[in-house]
């Protein structure tokens, strides 16, 4: 399978490695260990939203720029095979051509169908991260996995699997973590860094119990929602993604199995960020709904022409159903 990495990189100078519109730490750290592990090739890294504040511990976010590079040999699309994640690409008529006609290479791990319209060949394995596969691809590949990549991979799946305490975290995680730090990659060292840059000012404290009180429960407090109007995504988004700030101490709340973190805006376009508890792994199924996709307790969507209070009612008829189920399965 991995050999559609090799036949790809074959008569190749220059590769453009493309993020979706929601980067995260799994994406980013993907993105920047093909930089790394590509050195033979002239490698661009694309995003067509800026990197997070909170993902600028990642020694070389500010390597991925804005400006798509359409004289790239071929394209890399890493962490999503969806074409809804990849709408403000496929909106802009001159990228939307260039990927029709220029070679273009999937690496993801979601379960979600790949549902992209242009042509294109796809390495899809169901992992931790996608930085999972890029390391399994670069060590069947033979390809030299140095500090700096290493680091970086190592950053995604720790990003990606909460610091491998997600229930996506198998046994070849741990041996990924402990060869990569074998490699050179420091735990200790790549968390200080986290956490430097996850310090909150006193402003965004003050916003995070803003954000807490204005939790909304339903289903005898099972589903667990917040509305993050665009006042909100403008004033915040820069210094703290609302999503990261709310959505693990939702997911903790006494009784809380599925935690939505729901925002929406000026245009119609309406996202939610999806967690759920241990016991409810339904979290796909949920985004499905939607038109979205991703994990089992883990997942996100984006839909159009709707809005916060909408999304809460379709939520709260079809919650209840997926979790029965789930427990229907498990008998």
């Amino acid at each position: 399978m991995y050999n559609v990495f090799q036949e790809f990189l074959k008569d190749k100078k220059s590769i453009c490695v493309i993020q979706a519109e929601n980067p995260d730490g799994d994406s980013l750290g993907s993105a920047i260990a093909l930089d790394y592990l590509l050195k033979d090739k002239e490698i661009s890294l694309y995003c067509p939203v800026d990197i997070p504040k909170y993902l600028h511990y990642f020694g070389d976010w500010s390597r991925v720029t804005n400006e798509f590079d359409y004289r790239a040999d071929g394209y890399i699309i890493v962490d999503t095979a969806a074409a809804i994640l990849l709408s403000k690409l496929l909106d802009d008529s001159a990228i939307k051509n260039r990927l029709y006609s220029a070679p273009v290479l999937v690496l993801d791990h979601h379960e979600t169908a790949d549902d992209l319209d242009f042509p294109h060949e796809s390495i899809i394995e169901t992992l931790p991260s996608c930085c999972s596969l890029i390391y399994k691809i670069a060590k069947e590949c033979n390809i030299p996995v140095e500090k700096e990549a290493a680091e970086s991979i190592l950053q995604g799946i720790l990003s990606d699997t909460l610091g491998l305490t997600s229930s996506s975290t198998d046994s070849e995680a741990f041996r990924m973590a402990a060869e990569l730090t074998d490699l050179g990659a420091n735990v200790s060292e790549l968390e200080e860094r986290r956490r430097e840059f996850m310090k909150k000012s006193p402003r965004i404290l003050d916003y995070k119990a803003d954000l807490i009180k204005r939790i909304e429960y339903s289903l005898d407090n099972q589903l667990a929602t917040i509305h993050i109007p665009w006042d909100d995504i403008r004033e915040f988004s820069d210094e703290y993604n609302p999503n990261v700030l709310i959505l693990e101490e939702m997911r903790l709340v006494e009784g809380v199995r599925v935690a939505i973190a729901i925002k929406t805006y000026p245009d119609g376009k309406v996202t939610g960020k999806i967690r759920t508890s241990t016991d409810a792994p339904i979290a796909e199924k949920i985004a499905g709904y939607f038109g979205g996709g991703g994990h089992p307790y883990a997942a996100g969507f984006r839909t159009y022409d709707t809005n916060y209070e909408e999304v809460v009612a379709d939520l709260i008829k079809i919650v209840p159903e997926l979790l029965q189920e789930g427990e229907i399965k498990n008998v």
